[in-house]
């Protein structure tokens, strides 16, 4: 199950006021660009496809300012299922991890991690929704689309360097090609001004300071 669209926006407006940042936006684009990706392909809902954009990273609500790749993973599952809302939980489970079961090589640390690489080992293979959430993942900035060579760039620019980096981006750069094939045209092609804002160059953004 997953909200309304009308849902997922006033989720995300609650998010936005418990812990401001370009997530919020970021979101609002990875949505975006999975609706036009969806509305291209054939036996995809796009609403849903919003929908899954506009909340999978809705585990960043949980506190105020930074919060790690593993705990906003986790945090949006909880919430969502909570809610009742499981498509959108496996979304907020999926979406961080391109190369799925294979990014758990060894044995995690934490609580959530471990919890994390239970349901991917466990989920079965990715689906279009999960590839095309990662994909968009890695299309949408707070400022609008950027070619995915920009957004990787900018992602290392604030985390660094991980092992199997290289390995996600050719996943992503093959969801891409495998979408297009289906969609007969290059996935830019739906993004609005995609031209315009693969050229800007924001500084990464810092956390700000919680003054209370």
């Amino acid at each position: 199950m997953f909200p309304s669209v009308k849902e997922a926006l006033e989720e995300l407006e609650i998010a936005r006021n418990l812990n401001p940042g370009p997530w919020v936006d970021h979101s609002k684009n990875v949505g975006m660009a999975a609706r036009n990706i969806a509305e291209k392909i054939p036996d995809m809902d796009s609403e849903k496809a919003y929908i899954f954009g506009l909340l999978h990273d809705i585990g960043r609500r949980c506190k105020f300012g930074f919060v790690d790749i593993p705990t906003h993973v986790y945090e949006g599952y909880k919430y969502c299922m909570e809610k009742g809302w499981d498509e959108v939980a496996r979304i907020c489970m999926t979406h961080s991890y391109l190369r799925m079961q294979d990014e758990f090589s060894c044995e995690p640390e934490t609580e959530h991690e471990k919890a994390i690489k239970d349901y991917i080992m466990n989920c079965g293979k990715p689906d279009d929704y999960d590839k095309l959430i990662q994909l968009c993942d890695s299309l949408a900035t707070d400022y609008g689309f950027v070619i995915l060579e920009k957004r990787f760039v900018d992602v290392t620019r604030r985390y660094g360097i991980m092992e199997g980096y290289i390995k996600g981006w050719e996943i992503a750069f093959k969801i891409k090609e495998d979408f297009e094939e289906r969609m007969g045209c290059s996935i830019y092609d739906v993004l609005p001004n995609i031209g315009r804002t693969t050229l800007l160059c924001p500084k990464p953004w810092k956390p700000p300071v919680n003054s209370n």
